[in-house]
């Protein structure tokens, strides 16, 4: 059973964090959209958030609370992980994803007129934001997760 864990732990950051990058992506590759690409690109954000990010998150965090109360695994490098998916967590559920209905929305206002107003930039330049300050937790859970070191003078598991 813990095989299977692992494996499904592997798949979640793997629609995790792919679906992290595309976004990274594809936000580099488009640069400043007209209205037409922008509701493209908010339309494949938003749908790669509810398909590959959300779940696999989800997953992760299943994975992760399963190993540290199904399976005891009470390290320092699982609790600082699981602090820092809570962070990934918040910023995900709180702030990301309920930005991409909404830049979806002003993109496709825009449409009849192909400019994009104000107010779509800055809340663009807010996810942007938010997305970058979710760069180093996501490599340290990452990180963790993979070699899970030893933390801070921790005894030596048996």
């Amino acid at each position: 059973m813990r095989k299977l864990l692992d494996l499904v732990n592997e798949v979640a950051g793997i629609m995790y964090v792919g679906g992290i990058l595309s976004h990274i992506v594809l936000g580099a590759t488009v640069g400043s959209p007209d209205a037409q690409t922008a509701l493209t690109v908010y339309t494949y954000k938003e749908l790669s958030a509810y398909i590959l990010i959300l779940p696999g998150l989800g997953l992760k965090i299943l994975c992760d609370l399963t190993l540290y109360f199904g399976y005891g695994v009470r390290d320092r490098w699982m609790k600082v992980k699981l602090a820092l998916i809570a962070f990934l967590s918040i910023n995900a559920f709180g702030f990301l994803v309920p930005m991409m209905p909404e830049l979806r929305a002003m993109a496709e206002a825009a449409l009849p007129g192909n400019h994009l107003p104000d107010a779509f930039h800055d809340l663009e330049g807010r996810e942007a934001l938010v997305g970058m300050s979710n760069a180093l937790p996501l490599v340290c859970e990452i990180l963790l997760g993979s070699l899970k070191p030893r933390l801070w003078g921790a005894p030596r598991s048996a």
